[in-house]
């Protein structure tokens, strides 16, 4: 897999973690242990894709 596809692929997984973490917000009962890992998620996401794109 080459980098740019990577990068790719890791920025779907954190636009749909951003879009997971919405729904799990708006829904009544949203359970905060979910969010804060979702949340976890998202950010390891990222700073992979941070780190990647400065090599």
């Amino acid at each position: 897999m080459s980098l740019s596809s990577h990068l790719q692929e890791l920025r779907k997984k954190h636009q749909s973690l951003s879009e997971r973490v919405e729904r799990v917000q708006r829904s009544p009962g949203s359970d905060d242990l979910t969010i804060a890992e979702l949340k976890k998620q998202k950010l390891r996401i990222k700073d992979e894709i941070e780190r990647l794109e400065t090599v």
